[in-house]
């Protein structure tokens, strides 16, 4: 692929954004192609060393702020007539709950997910420190002389450390998963508001 099938296919690829950001995006990567061919790659081979266009459209996408997106779809594409206004307006107290009530359970069930994994990292603190004090309690019986209590109460502070060295992996992939789950709903939020063209190739 030339570079000129390159920004062209990317172009296509970028509709939905504002007309500056793509415009910014091509003159880069244009700029980025013409100094791998100063220095010494063939065009289709400093192209093919950027990546496929699906690639480079996915991370201008994820760079690109939610709110850049949002504002350019809503930007009014004509002037809108004055009945259409008051349809808006007439029809607002029905959309606009619905839009609220929408936002607000998309909104209460990711602060669960998120609640659960604070939880878990709760517990596992927990766990931490019940083993600590559990080991420094059975030292404390050694010095008094009980021997049964000393033994009781460090081996439930192993027993408490080895349930956090589990829970910790647990606590480590529950966070992980929601990581990747948020930036794949943000991905896919921006996707709805470019008119699905995140979409891969």
């Amino acid at each position: 692929m030339n570079k000129q099938e390159f920004l062209g296919r990317l172009k296509e690829a970028l509709a939905g954004l504002p007309q500056e950001d793509i415009e910014e995006r091509l003159d880069f990567y244009s700029e980025m192609i013409d100094d791998k061919i100063e220095d010494g790659l063939a065009e289709d081979a400093a192209v093919a060393e950027i990546g496929a266009v699906a690639e480079v459209r996915n991370q201008i996408i994820s760079d690109v702020p939610l709110k850049k997106l949002v504002r350019e779809k809503m930007r009014p594409k004509r002037r809108l007539r004055a009945w259409e206004i008051i349809l808006l307006v007439l029809g607002s107290p029905l959309w606009l709950s619905l839009l609220i009530a929408a936002f607000a359970i998309i909104f209460s069930i990711y602060v669960s997910i998120w609640a659960v994994v604070i939880s878990l990292w709760a517990v596992e603190l927990a766990f931490i420190a019940g083993a600590f004090a559990a080991v420094i309690l059975g030292i404390v019986f050694a010095f008094r002389g009980n021997g049964t209590l000393c033994i009781a109460s460090v081996s439930t502070g192993f027993f408490l450390a080895g349930l956090s060295v589990f829970l910790f992996f647990g606590c480590r992939e529950a966070t992980k998963w929601i990581l990747i789950l948020t930036k794949k709903t943000g991905f896919g939020i921006k996707a709805i508001f470019m008119g699905g063209n995140t979409q891969n190739e």
